[in-house]
C-alpha cells in the first residue's frame, strides 16, 4: 500500500464534520502544523479534539478555536489561548479536562486494543464523579476508558515511506501513543527518506500504524513563552 501523499491537504481529503480527531506534541512542540492549516483551510466543523494543550490564540489548535472549528476540546493544559477561555466561559466549547498522564495512558490503552485502565489520578476529585472506583491492594483506583479517534494527526522529525517515524526529543510526548489510537494515523515528517533508511533501533513508532504520510513544509516551530537574560 503506499503510503506517501503530497501534502497535507491531500493526506486529510476524508476528515469530516463530526469527527473526533487527535492531536501530537506537547506545548507547540511537535504539533502537525501542516495538518492543522489543512484543517483550517477546510473549514470542518463541529470536531472533537484530542490533544494534550489548546495551542495559543494564533498558533496551532487556536487557529481552530478562532474559526469556531471544535465541538468539544479534551485535554490537560489550556492556560495559553484567551480565545479558548471565551469560549469555555460562554458555553460555546464543551471541555474535558484530564490529568496529563491519564490523557496520555488512556491513548496507549487504545493502541494496545485494552478498553480501560485503572489509575489513581482523580481519586476523589471531580474528575472521579460518575467513574467506577475499584480498591486494589488497600487503594482507591479510577476506571477510566480508552480514548480512540477517527483521525491521529502527528508529526515526526523523520519518516521513511513504509511510516515508520522517529521523534525528536520533547516532540516524543503524545505523538507516539497518540499514533497508536487513530482509526486513521496521518503524519507528517521534516524528513523523508526511502524505507530502509532509518535504523531499526531508532524507530520509535512502526510504520504499521501510519496509514499516510507526507513531508511537511514551512515550520515555524514557535516558543509560547520566551524568556531571555536581560543585557
Amino acid at each position: 500500500m503506499n503510503k506517501v501523499r503530497k501534502n497535507a491537504i491531500e493526506a486529510t481529503f476524508d476528515i469530516k464534520d463530526g469527527c473526533t480527531i487527535m492531536l501530537g506534541g506537547f506545548g507547540l512542540c511537535g504539533i502537525p502544523e501542516n495538518l492543522i492549516s489543512a484543517l483550517v483551510e477546510m473549514n470542518v466543523k463541529n470536531l472533537t479534539c484530542i490533544s494534550n494543550n489548546a495551542g495559543v490564540d494564533d498558533f496551532g489548535i487556536g487557529l481552530m478555536l478562532q474559526k469556531k472549528q471544535l465541538k468539544k476540546m479534551i485535554a490537560s493544559y489550556v492556560g495559553e489561548n484567551a480565545e479558548f477561555e471565551r469560549q469555555l466561559l460562554s458555553g460555546e466549547l464543551e471541555v474535558e479536562l484530564i490529568p496529563q498522564g491519564t490523557l496520555a495512558t488512556r491513548c496507549m490503552a487504545a493502541g494496545y486494543g485494552m478498553p480501560a485502565v485503572f489509575t489513581p489520578a482523580g481519586v476523589g476529585t471531580e474528575v472521579a464523579e460518575g467513574k467506577e472506583v475499584r480498591n486494589f491492594d488497600g487503594k482507591d483506583y479510577l476506571l477510566e476508558t480508552a480514548l480512540k479517534a477517527d483521525f491521529a494527526l502527528v508529526k515526526a522529525w523523520k519518516g521513511d515511506t513504509h511510516g515508520n517515524l522517529i521523534f525528536k526529543e520533547t516532540a516524543r510526548n503524545f505523538n507516539p501513543v497518540m499514533a497508536m489510537a487513530g482509526n486513521i494515523t496521518i503524519a507528517e515528517v521534516e524528513e523523508l527518506v526511502p524505507a530502509g533508511e532509518l535504523n531499526p533501533d531508532h524507530i520509535h513508532t512502526p510504520g504499521i500504524y501510519v496509514h499516510r504520510i507526507f513531508k511537511g513544509v514551512n515550520y515555524e516551530k514557535r516558543i509560547e513563552q520566551r524568556t531571555v537574560r536581560k543585557k
